[in-house]
C-alpha cells in the first residue's frame, strides 16, 4: 500500500533554490533513507512532508487516515509530568475506554440492571462492542509496550514517577522518541534519531525499526544503522533527488556503477558526434559529397545531447602529518579514578597505549568516556591513581562540543592567529581544503554551523602537527562524505589515535584495540569494533554455561554486583543534581549583583565619581568570573547526565 506520494515538489528560501523537482515514494514496510551533504535540504524536505513548512511548487499525495509522525533533530520532550504520566498521554483514547469499560461492568453488576433484562443486554452488547475495540487498538498490552520502549531508551533504572523536567537535554531528546515510537504513525519520520544514543540503544533502535509496521523515513549520517533498517536510499545534491534501491553499502555501490556506465556512455556519445562534425566539414563544400555531409548534419541535429555525468560535489580534503615522532610509550595509565568534584564515575581503569596504537573508548553513556579524555587533558583533575605520558608526545584534542570555537573572530582568523608566522594564501588554502572558500572564511565563527565548526576545528588540529590525536565524537556533526575523508586522513595518520565514538563503521574502520570502560575500570580488546562484539559474545555464552553449571553462585555474584551498582549510580545522580540546584542559586544571585552593578555605572552621580566606578567595576569583574566558572561546572554536570 502506497503511505505517502512526492510529485515535483520544489522550495525556494528566498532567491535560493532549494528543491527542485523532488519525488519521492513511501509504500508499507519500506524502510527509506533520505542521504546527502549538510545543506543539501534533507531536513527542509522532512518538514514539508511532515507539514512543518511549505513548499512553492508540486504535490504531497497521501490516503485519508494515514498519520505521520515526526522527530526534528534534537527535539526535546519539554513536559511537567513525571516519565510514566507523559507516556501515558499517548493511550488518552485507551485510558478513557478502559474506563468505561469498568463503569459499564459496574452497571452489570447492579441487581437493579440485571434484573431488567432488556436494559442488561443492551449494556452487555455495549460492553462487547467497546473491548473489542480496546483489544484491538492494544488496551491489553499499552503499558508492556511503555516499559519496552523505556527499557530499550534506557530508562528501565529511573522511577517512574521521575519528572522530565529534572532530566538533560539528551534524555529528554530520548524520551520524545521514545514518546513518538509509542504513537506508532503509519509513517514515521526520523531526522538524525541516532543523536545521544549509546551503542547498545542503537542496537535496541535497529531492532525496533525492523519490525517496524508502518513505512519509515529517516535523514542519519550512521552507515551502520543505515545499513542495518534501510532497504531504499534517496540521495539529495544539486537541488535534486535520485533513488537507489538496497541499504547505504549498496547505495554506493549503484552510484559509483551509474557513474561509471553514464560516463562511457557520455564519452561513447561525444565520440561519435566529433567523428560526424569532422565528416560535414570536410565534406560539405565538396560536390561530390555534399549530399552525404547534409545526411550527417541532419543525423548530428536529431542527436540528443547527453550532460556529462556529475561527479560527487567537492570533498574535503586533508591529511594529519606530525612534528615528530614520540617515544615508544605515549600514555601509562595506572588504577586511574575519574569524575567531577571529587564524585567518581569510573575507578581502577588501567590502560597502556604504545606508538601507532588507534584505540576506541566504548561503554554506555554516563560511564565516563569524555571524562576520561578530559582528565587526561588536565581539564579535569584526577581522584586517584596516575597518568603518565610518554617522550616527545605532542598532543592534538578535538573536543565533541567545540566549546572553544565560540569565539566572534573570523574564520581566517581564528587559524592565522596560532599560526602567524604562515602567509594568508597558505592559511586560506588550508580552510579551502576544509570546504572554507571565498567569503566563507569572513564568518564569525560563533555564527558557524555544527558541520562547519567540526570542520574548523579539524584544520587546526591538522596545523598543529601532533602525534597523539586524543578525539570526543570526531563523527557528529560530519556528513556521510566527510566522514569518508576524516576515516581515510587517520588511517594514513602515522601517530597514535585515542578515541571515542558511537559511530560502529568508523570505529571498524580506524580501531586496532578497544578498550571498553565500566564502573569499574578498562577492558581490553584486541581488534575492531566487530572483534569486540564477537568476544562480548563468548563472554555471555561463557556466562550462561556458568549458570547452568553454578546457577546459585553466579546468581548471587550477579546480585551482589547489581545492587552496588545501582546503589552507587542512584546516590551519584542525588549528589550531582543537588550539586546542580546548589550551582542554579549561585548564578542567579550573582547576576542580580550584575545587574546592580550595571545599573549604578549608568547613574551620574556614580559616573562622576571614579574611585566609585572602579571599585564598582572590580566587584562586576569579579562576579563576572565566579559566574562564568560556574556556568562551566554546570555544563560540566549536565554533560555528565548525558554522556
Amino acid at each position: 500500500m502506497i503511505l505517502l506520494q512526492i510529485n515535483s515538489i520544489s522550495k525556494y528560501y528566498g532567491a535560493e533554490l532549494i528543491l527542485s523537482n523532488i519525488k519521492l515514494e513511501v509504500q508499507n514496510r519500506d524502510r527509506v533513507a533520505l542521504v546527502g551533504r549538510n545543506g543539501a535540504g534533507k531536513s527542509t524536505l522532512l518538514k514539508i512532508i511532515a507539514g512543518q513548512l511549505s513548499h512553492d511548487g508540486g504535490e504531497i499525495m497521501k490516503p485519508k487516515g494515514v498519520s505521520i509522525g515526526y522527530l526534528a533533530q534534537n527535539t526535546g520532550l519539554e513536559s511537567k509530568l513525571s516519565i510514566w504520566e507523559e507516556m501515558l498521554t499517548v493511550f488518552s483514547g485507551l485510558i478513557s475506554q478502559e474506563k468505561e469499560l469498568r463503569r459499564l461492568e459496574e452497571s452489570m453488576a447492579d441487581s437493579a440492571v440485571f434484573e431488567n433484562e432488556e436494559r442488561y443486554n443492551r449494556i452487555l452488547k455495549e460492553y462487547d462492542e467497546l473491548q473489542v475495540s480496546f483489544k484491538e487498538n492494544g488496551g491489553y498490552q499499552y503499558e508492556a509496550d511503555i516499559r519496552s520502549v523505556l527499557h530499550g531508551l534506557q530508562f528501565a533504572e529511573y522511577p517512574p514517577s521521575t519528572l522530565i523536567s529534572s532530566l538533560s537535554g539528551g534524555q529528554k531528546t530520548r524520551l520524545a522518541l521514545g514518546k513518538l515510537l509509542l504513537t506508532k504513525p503509519d509513517i514515521l519520520i526520523l531526522d538524525e534519531p541516532t543523536n545521544h544514543l549509546d551503542i547498545e540503544t542503537l542496537s535496541w533502535l535497529e531492532q525496533y525499526l525492523q519490525g517496524y509496521h508502518g513505512g519509515v523515513l529517516i535523514v542519519s549520517h550512521d552507515r551502520y544503522f543505515l545499513d542495518k533498517v534501510v532497504n531504499q536510499v534517496y540521495e539529495l545534491s544539486r537541488n535534486n533527488i535520485k533513488k537507489f534501491p538496497g541499504n547505504y553499502s549498496r547505495y554506493l555501490e549503484r552510484k559509483a556503477e551509474d557513474y561509471e556506465r553514464d560516463m562511457k556512455q557520455f564519452e561513447k556519445q561525444q565520440e561519435e558526434i566529433e567523428k560526424l562534425r569532422d565528416f560535414v566539414q570536410k565534406n560539405i563544400a565538396r560536390a561530390s559529397t555534399t549530399k552525404r555531409a547534409q545526411s550527417r548534419q541532419k543525423q548530428l541535429d536529431k542527436i540528443q545531447v547527453m550532460d556529462r555525468p556529475q561527479g560527487d560535489e567537492k570533498s574535503a580534503s586533508f591529511s594529519f602529518e606530525i612534528e615528530k615522532q614520540s617515544g615508544n610509550e605515549v600514555i601509562n595509565i595506572h588504577d586511574l579514578t575519574i569524575g567531577y568534584n571529587s564524585q567518581p564515575v569510573s575507578r581502577g581503569i588501567s590502560m597502556r597505549i604504545t606508538k601507532g596504537d588507534s584505540i576506541a573508548l566504548v561503554g554506555p553513556n554516563g560511564v565516563g568516556k569524555s571524562t576520561l579524555l578530559k582528565t587526561l587533558m588536565n581539564f579535569l583533575p584526577s581522584l586517584g591513581g596516575s597518568y603518565q605520558f610518554g617522550t616527545n608526545v605532542m598532543v592534538s584534542y578535538y573536543d565533541q562540543e567545540q566549546a572553544k570555537l565560540e569565539s566572534n573572530k573570523k574564520v581566517l582568523n581564528e587559524l592565522w592567529d596560532e599560526h602567524p608566522l604562515k602567509p594568508e594564501k597558505e592559511i586560506r588554502t588550508v580552510l579551502g581544503n576544509f570546504l572554507f572558500s571565498g567569503d566563507d572564511v569572513l564568518k564569525t565563527v560563533s555564527s558557524l554551523s555544527g558541520g562547519e565548526k567540526a570542520r574548523l576545528a579539524l584544520a587546526k588540529m591538522m596545523l598543529e602537527k601532533g602525534n597523539l590525536l586524543i578525539l570526543d565524537e570526531p563523527t557528529n556533526h560530519l556528513d556521510l562524505d566527510s566522514k569518508i575523508v576524516l576515516e581515510n586522513a587517520l588511517i594514513d595518520y602515522p601517530g597514535t589515535i585515542l578515541f571515542v565514538s558511537h559511530d560502529r563503521y568508523f570505529i571498524n574502520r580506524i580501531a586496532t584495540k578497544v578498550f571498553e570502560l565500566s564502573g569499574n575500570g578498562a577492558e581490553e580488546f584486541l581488534g575492531d569494533y566487530d572483534y569486540y562484539l564477537m568476544k562480548k559474545q563468548e563472554q555471555a555464552e561463557l556466562l550462561e554455561l556458568e549458570k547452568q553449571l553454578n546457577p546459585s553462585a553466579v546468581q548471587h555474584v550477579e546480585d551482589k554486583n547489581s545492587f552496588k551498582i545501582d546503589k552507587e549510580a542512584k546516590k551519584k545522580e542525588r549528589q550531582r543534581k543537588r550539586r546542580l540546584e546548589e550551582i542554579e542559586t549561585e548564578m542567579e544571585n550573582l547576576e542580580v549583583i550584575i545587574k546592580e552593578c550595571n545599573d549604578l555605572l549608568c547613574k551620574p552621580e556614580i559616573f562622576q565619581n571614579h574611585e566609585r566606578v572602579l571599585e564598582i567595576n572590580t566587584d562586576l569583574e569579579k562576579s563576572q568570573q565566579q559566574l562564568d566558572q560556574l556556568m562551566e561546572e554546570w555544563a560540566e554536570l549536565e554533560e555528565l547526565a548525558t554522556e
